[in-house]
């Protein structure tokens, strides 16, 4: 059974949903640990209630230098059972970017959601992108993480169609609910051992 590390930096409500999931025996994937990069993230809380162990690696202080704080992040989910060999790490609103070492690292072993069709709207406020150009279809991608932003391969998408009337807020609100629906079945998939990668390409079996 593969051992799970979230990394949060707010509210965590993909986090939440995945943890859920597991709890109700939905995922064969044992949560070890949540970090975030912020004591203040209200996700650790809900972690915590979740019965889950929680560790802050505060980002503050490692600015201007991602490889040792993610080293220092491994070495954290190391302690707690999550490594390249038998791990998987979700990020769920962790508003850091991962170094190309972390990546290479744990090759095909991280993976991110992003609310948007992907390889459409990258980097942030996708939402406000994809009604600023004008697009009719929007939604969420599970993905793997590379070292580019938004370009690692597609695991699972959820398609939202926009509205005439649809706000940022609207739209996004929408979009959350298919996140919250995809996350935790895309890391099913993976802890079930369904997901094959094949260059740019994933083949789910």
């Amino acid at each position: 059974m593969l051992n799970l590390g979230i990394l949060i930096s707010g509210r965590g409500s993909n986090m939440e949903s995945i943890l859920k999931s597991i709890k109700r025996k939905k995922i064969p994937i044992n949560p070890s640990v949540v970090i975030s990069n912020r004591r203040d993230a209200k996700g650790l809380k809900i972690a915590e209630k979740l019965g889950i162990n929680t560790e802050v690696i505060e980002s503050k202080s490692f600015e201007g230098n991602r490889e040792d704080y993610d080293k220092k992040i491994i070495s954290v989910l190391k302690k707690h059972g999550v490594t390249p060999d038998n791990g998987l790490v979700c990020l769920a609103g962790f508003m850091r970017i991962i170094s190309p070492q972390f990546v290479k690292k744990f090759k095909n072993r991280i993976i991110n959601i992003h609310p948007a069709l992907l390889p459409s709207f990258t980097g942030l406020n996708a939402q406000k992108q994809a009604l600023d150009y004008g697009a009719k279809y929007s939604g969420c991608t599970v993905h793997f993480v590379d070292a580019g932003m938004d370009t690692g391969p597609v695991i699972i998408q959820a398609v939202v169609k926009i509205k005439e009337n649809d706000t940022e807020e609207s739209l996004s609100k929408r979009i959350l609910k298919e996140e919250h629906r995809i996350y935790p079945e895309a890391v099913n998939l993976i802890a079930r051992n369904k997901v094959k990668v094949f260059g740019r390409k994933t083949i789910i079996s």
